[in-house]
């Protein structure tokens, strides 16, 4: 072997021993955490920054310290065109390759929030305020005419309009967004073919979900749904006042587990026993069963049900029949008085004060 031939193979070991050992300095660098010291810090990462804006933020609040073998990671892997908006949780002690695989998988900061059947706008937003997903100015979304006309909303708010399921939010997302996906969830459940029976049986969408809503209020068991759906579409049908308590719940806002027999009287655009028709929207947000309920009700001829304790209802097709069950099930044998045993009508100015104690009584 020649002179010139083993210099070359002298300089080809010595590149080759440079490149080895850069290679276990990067695996060093690679697995080695920036602190010995366990340090949490939530690091966010706006939207729209690019990655290397991205590995800067991480620099400066000293979760890595040499960006640029962390951007030649992510070059490496394809990773550095983008990385997800939202905020991280993060720990001095982790190594750059945790760090870095976190930050490919986006795993942002989300909250689990879980809106059960029949929730209203209030409940909705003590969830939504828990996590810090909204605050008093974004809220104000929910009955602003122009986003619920973006939204496709003919409605007063978005009650009635938030499907309820359990949705995952990344902290700091934009409410409008927040809102879009529940309501969106709502549409995929209210699908075209739901739609199209709503338009068959002579109903919009907004009435749909307002009768859905009451009844998801009045109902616990599913087999009883459609049951209850007929009484109300036989009491429009007949231009009865529909009499649902949650109605009057609804309107009178401190007042959840007893009716007075003024609250019954009082006029409020959602009062069923004072208004005739459906109200203006829904009071809550419906099930899917309550609004199946609400577009195929049962084929009876019943026009009155009262709760009987455990969690189902009497049905009864007359006035006289429906009071006698309401004695048996919800007056403990007693009996009306006369007055109670009427409609609630103007001239009933001096009994303000006497309580309803039948929940659904006269529905």
């Amino acid at each position: 072997m020649d002179k010139k031939s083993s210099r070359i193979l002298q300089a080809g070991a010595l590149i080759l021993s440079i490149i080895v050992l850069a290679g276990i300095g990067y695996g060093i660098y690679l697995i080695m955490p920036v602190s010995s010291e366990s340090q949490w810090k939530e690091i966010e990462i706006p939207r729209g920054a690019s990655y290397s804006r991205g590995i800067d933020i991480l620099v400066s609040e000293g979760i890595i310290k040499n960006p640029k073998a962390f951007l030649f990671l992510a070059r490496l892997t394809f990773s550095d065109r983008s990385m997800k908006a939202g905020y991280y949780n993060l720990n001095t002690s982790m190594s750059p390759l945790e760090i870095f695989n976190r930050l490919r998988q986006g795993m942002i900061v989300e909250y689990t929030v879980t809106i059960p059947e029949g929730s209203d706008l209030e409940s909705i937003r003590y969830k939504l305020e828990e996590y810090g997903l909204i605050d008093e100015r974004s809220w104000g979304l929910v009955t602003d005419r122009d986003y619920l006309e973006f939204l496709g909303i003919d409605a007063p708010s978005l009650e009635g309009y938030i499907y309820p399921d359990t949705y995952s939010f990344a902290k700091g997302a934009d409410p409008r967004n927040i809102f879009s996906i529940m309501v969106q969830r709502m549409r995929e459940k209210f699908d075209d073919e739901l739609v199209a029976r709503a338009g068959e049986i002579g109903m919009t969408v907004n009435e749909v979900l307002t009768l859905a809503s009451i009844i998801e209020k009045e109902a616990i068991y599913n087999s009883e749904r459609p049951r209850i759906a007929a009484v109300y579409h036989n009491r429009l049908r007949k231009s009865m006042k529909l009499q649902a308590d949650p109605t009057v719940l609804y309107g009178v806002k401190d007042r959840w587990k007893r009716i007075r027999y003024r609250d019954l009287r009082r006029k409020t655009p959602y009062n069923t026993y004072v208004i005739k028709g459906l109200p203006p929207g829904p009071i809550a947000s419906p099930g899917i069963e309550s609004i199946k309920a609400a577009l195929y009700p049962e084929d009876v001829d019943f026009l009155f049900f009262v709760a009987m304790n455990n969690g189902r209802h009497y049905f009864s097709r007359t006035g006289e029949e429906h009071m006698e069950a309401v004695v048996v099930y919800q007056r403990n044998g007693r009996e009306f008085p006369e007055a109670e045993n009427s409609e609630i009508t103007e001239s009933d100015e001096n009994a303000e004060t006497r309580e309803s104690e039948a929940e659904n009584a006269t529905d």
